[in-house]
C-alpha cells in the first residue's frame, strides 16, 4: 500500500461517511442551528442535546460510523489508525456539530484516549465505557483564568489528600463541554506537590461533574457565540471531595499525561480545520460563480483566481503535513511525532483562517452574518490558534527540536502542555 492510498477497510468507511453526510449531516444544518442558538444560559441545569443530534447519533451508531478515532482499544474495535481517520475527520469537519454525531467530538475524543491509556479498571468500566456508547459527554478543565495557562507549570488548582481522599480547590475556565446537562465527568488537573520539580507537580483527577463543591459558574462566548449546548466554561471547584483512586497514573503524572492527551487531539483539531477551509473553499467558489459586479462575474477577476489558486495551494500544504504527522504518529509514536504535530498545529488554524476570510470578503456583507457558516466557522479556528497550546508555543517549542536536531542546544525534555479542549 502506497503512502496516500486507504486501506479497503477505510475506503469502505469513508464512502459511508460521505454518504451519511450528504443525506443527513448538510440537510440539518439549519435546524441543529435553530436548536442550538434557542438555548439560553438560564440556570445550572446546563443547556441539553440538540434533538437532531441525537437523533442522528442513533443512525451513525447503528452503521457502525462511531468511535473511528480510538486506535488499537479492544473497547471500540471499529477505531482506525491516526492516517486512516485523518480524512474521514477532515470530512466531519466540515460541519461544526458533525463529529458529535459519530462520537469523535473534543474533548470527549481526548478524555477517552486519557481513560484508555491510564486509567484503572473500574474508572475505565465506570467512565470510558459510557463515553464511548454516548451515554454521556466529558470535560477536560486545564486552564485557569488567573494565571497564563499556556505554561501550564502555572496552574494553581489544589489537589491536597486527605486521607482516602483528594480535596479539590480551584478555579478553572475554557472547560469545553461542560455546558452540557449531559457532561457527567470531568479530567481536572491541579498541583499535588507545589515543593516537587517543575514538570512533577501536577496530577490528574477524575472528578463526576455533579460533585458536591462543582459549581458551572458560566459560559464563556466566543466572538459571541456561546456554543451552546456545550459551551467553554467557567467552573469553580470548592472543596470537592473524590476517592483517592480516582488518581490518573499516580501522584506528580499530569503532565506526562497530557502530553499523551493533546497530541492526538491536536491533529484531530487540524484535520478539522481542513475540512472547514475545504468547505469555505467550496463556498466562496459558488459564490464568486453566482455573482456579478462591474460588468462581470466576480469569478473572472483577477483578483479572485489569485486567492482561489492561493487556496488551494494552503489546504493541499496543509493536507499532505496532517497525513505526514498521522502517519508519523502510527509508525514510530507520538513522542516522534513531537515536530510535526507542532507543525501543524501551527499551520493548520492559520491557513483555515485565511481561506476562511477570502469566503467572507467573496459573500460581502453574507459572509459576517448568520446566513452563511462562514463567520461561526471563523471564530472557531481563530480560536483554535489559542487552544492546545497558542500559536507562539508550538513554535517556540519546533525551533527548540530544530536547533537539537542540528546539535547547537540541548533538546527539550517534553512538548509544551497547554490548554486541551
Amino acid at each position: 500500500m502506497s503512502f496516500f492510498e486507504a486501506s479497503a477497510h477505510a475506503a469502505q468507511v469513508r464512502e459511508q461517511l460521505l454518504a451519511f453526510m450528504t443525506t443527513h449531516i448538510y440537510p440539518n444544518e439549519e435546524q441543529v442551528w435553530q436548536e442550538a442558538t434557542a438555548q439560553r444560559w438560564e440556570s445550572a441545569e446546563g443547556w441539553t442535546t440538540c434533538p437532531t443530534v441525537a437523533r442522528l447519533k442513533k443512525l451513525a451508531q447503528a452503521q457502525g460510523l462511531w468511535n473511528l478515532f480510538l486506535p488499537h482499544s479492544p473497547h471500540a474495535p471499529q477505531g482506525l489508525s491516526n492516517f486512516e481517520y485523518a480524512p474521514l475527520c477532515e470530512i466531519m469537519g466540515r460541519v461544526h456539530w458533525a463529529s458529535e454525531v459519530f462520537n469523535c467530538s473534543a474533548p470527549d475524543t481526548g478524555n477517552m484516549e486519557t481513560l484508555e491509556r491510564y486509567a484503572s479498571e473500574p474508572l475505565k468500566e465506570r467512565w470510558l465505557k459510557p463515553l464511548l456508547a454516548g451515554d454521556m459527554r466529558s470535560a477536560f478543565l486545564m486552564t485557569e483564568p488567573a494565571v497564563a495557562s499556556s505554561d501550564a507549570t502555572n496552574v494553581q488548582c489544589d489537589i491536597r489528600r486527605e486521607g482516602d481522599e483528594y480535596v479539590i480547590n480551584g478555579r478553572k475556565w475554557w472547560s469545553t463541554g461542560a455546558g452540557s446537562r449531559h457532561c457527567k465527568v470531568f479530567i481536572v488537573m491541579g498541583k499535588t506537590d507545589a515543593n516537587a520539580p517543575r514538570h512533577q507537580q501536577q496530577s490528574m483527577v477524575v472528578v463526576p461533574a455533579d460533585a458536591p463543591g462543582v459549581t458551572v459558574v458560566r459560559p464563556v462566548p466566543v466572538f459571541g457565540y456561546n456554543h451552546a449546548p456545550h459551551g467553554h466554561m467557567e467552573v469553580l471547584l470548592e472543596n470537592v471531595r473524590v476517592p483517592v483512586t480516582n488518581l490518573l497514573l499516580g501522584e506528580g503524572r499530569g503532565f506526562e499525561i497530557a502530553q499523551g492527551r493533546l497530541g492526538p487531539g491536536r491533529i484531530h483539531h487540524c484535520m478539522r480545520s481542513i475540512g472547514a477551509a475545504e468547505r469555505a473553499f467550496e463556498l466562496m467558489c459558488q459564490r464568486l460563480a453566482a455573482r456579478t459586479a462591474f460588468g462581470k462575474a466576480l469569478a473572472e477577476q483577477g483578483v479572485w483566481h489569485e486567492r482561489i489558486a492561493e487556496s488551494r495551494c494552503l489546504i493541499e500544504q496543509a493536507r499532505l503535513l496532517t497525513l505526514k504527522a498521522a502517519w508519523m504518529m502510527d509508525t514510530v509514536g507520538n513522542k516522534a511525532a513531537q515536530g510535526e504535530i507542532a507543525m501543524i498545529k501551527i499551520v493548520a488554524p492559520t491557513m483555515a483562517c485565511k481561506v476562511i476570510d477570502w469566503a467572507i470578503q467573496a459573500h460581502g456583507g453574507a459572509g459576517v452574518s448568520d446566513d452563511t457558516p462562514l463567520a461561526f466557522s471563523y471564530a472557531d479556528q481563530r480560536t483554535l490558534r489559542l487552544a492546545d497550546g497558542p500559536d507562539e508555543v508550538h513554535r517556540q517549542s519546533l525551533a527548540k527540536l530544530e536547533l537539537a536536531r542540528l546539535g547547537l542546544r540541548r533538546k527539550p525534555a517534553a512538548m509544551p502542555v497547554t490548554r486541551g479542549c
